[in-house]
């Protein structure tokens, strides 16, 4: 009895012990390790003969970077900051380079508008920095992407320009809708368009700082609103307005133009159109022509999305059809030499039999058969007989 008792204490023992083993393996199992990447540097250690002095200053707050604009900062989405000092390989003078990355394209649009000032030229798309650039003396202003750069240096112009466009390269890329630019400022008419006034705002505080027409507190920032204005030659001003819905469009347009009827001698001339979620509008020294012209010339990209299925073209058809007959045609093909070529082994290989039998190869005298062409036999009545018979 004693030795019974201690094999089952001895198994009771196993079988907890892998029990507790059964358990222990899932707790493992169910823990998940997850590996966070860091992200990558927002300036290089070096860029053309730039080499970075010390390390970055990094942050995610824009108050760090621009306390006097971190509202508007924060309008534009910015997400993280680096300012750095760069020095020659060989000779003297130092560069100070400021980069702010925002979530998307849009904010570092929006961000590159709102810092460019007049004496910021900008830079034709065939020079080193693009279109969306400006330089004056020995300070550069870009985007790219998602990143907005304030630089400044003791370089002169072509050099700095020279030597920034292998920064811009060195810039993280972010592909897909984040990093591409926005659409609004696309659609400003560019008959006598000032290039350098174009301003685009994400918030009310931004599109203040930047003197918009508009009271800021009606154009439905809290609804994704964005808002883009520009001079002309002629002095006037024009200002987009795009929502995400025609509904939102709609509301805030009713809105407008409320405001601006409540005060006529502000606004002076005032021409407003809507066109789908975006709304057009001309203020300002526009004469009715040209007001008339540059409003009604504003449109929206046209894209048609169609979700039935087309009917096929001609060709296609024709191709399938053709295709279709061509299988039938070798399907019959094949079918008949398979029954040529099974008729004469079958046929062959009787016939071989035979021979070998000692039997003719092409005779069947066993089988039987109906002969039919013996002589006809006549067919006797016995109306027929009967008749006669009485005819007698």
């Amino acid at each position: 009895m004693a030795g019974i008792k201690f094999g089952f204490g001895w198994i009771s023992r196993v079988v907890v012990a892998l029990a507790l083993t059964g358990v222990v393996g899932g707790f493992a199992q169910e823990a998940k390790t997850s590996l966070v990447v860091p992200p990558a540097p927002l300036l290089p250690a070096k860029f053309g003969p730039w080499v970075m002095s010390g390390s970055a200053t990094t942050g995610t707050d824009g108050g760090q970077v621009d306390a006097a604009n971190a509202a508007a900062l924060k309008e534009f989405g910015i997400d993280r900051f680096s300012v750095a000092q760069y020095a020659p390989e060989k000779g003297a003078g130092t560069v100070e380079v400021k980069a702010l990355q925002f979530g998307d394209a849009t904010g570092a649009a929006a961000a590159f508008t709102f810092y460019r000032r007049p004496e910021l030229r900008g830079l034709s798309a065939g020079q080193k920095l693009g279109s969306n650039a400006a330089v004056s003396g020995n300070e550069a202003l870009f985007w790219s992407g998602t990143s907005l750069v304030m630089v400044k240096s003791d370089q002169s112009r072509a050099a700095l320009t020279t030597d920034l466009k292998q920064l811009e390269i060195a810039l993280p890329k972010i592909g897909g809708p984040r990093g591409s630019a926005p659409l609004l400022p696309t659609l400003l008419p560019g008959k006598g368009l000032e290039p350098a006034s174009i301003r685009y705002a994400l918030g009310p505080v931004s599109y203040a700082a930047e003197g918009g027409v508009l009271p800021p507190e009606i154009l439905g920032w809290e609804k994704s609103g964005e808002v883009v204005t520009a001079k002309y030659a002629s002095g006037g001003i024009m200002t987009l307005l795009l929502y995400p819905t025609p509904q939102i469009a709609g509301e805030r347009g009713r809105a407008i133009g409320a405001a601006m009827n409540s005060d006529r001698a502000k606004y002076g001339t005032v021409k407003l159109r809507r066109e789908g979620p975006m709304l057009v509008l001309a203020t300002g020294a526009f004469s009715p022509a040209t007001e008339k012209e540059l409003v009604e010339a504003t449109h929206l990209p046209v894209s048609l999305t169609w979700d039935k299925k087309m009917p096929l073209e001609f060709h296609a058809e024709v191709g399938k059809t053709y295709s279709l007959l061509s299988s039938i045609a070798v399907f019959c093909g094949v079918g008949a030499l398979a029954a040529v070529i099974l008729g004469l082994f079958l046929g062959g290989g009787r016939a071989a039999i035979r021979v070998l039998q000692g039997k003719p190869a092409a005779v069947e005298p066993e089988f039987l058969r109906i002969d039919l062409r013996g002589p006809s036999t006549p067919l006797h009545s016995d109306r027929a007989g009967s008749g006669s018979g009485a005819a007698q």
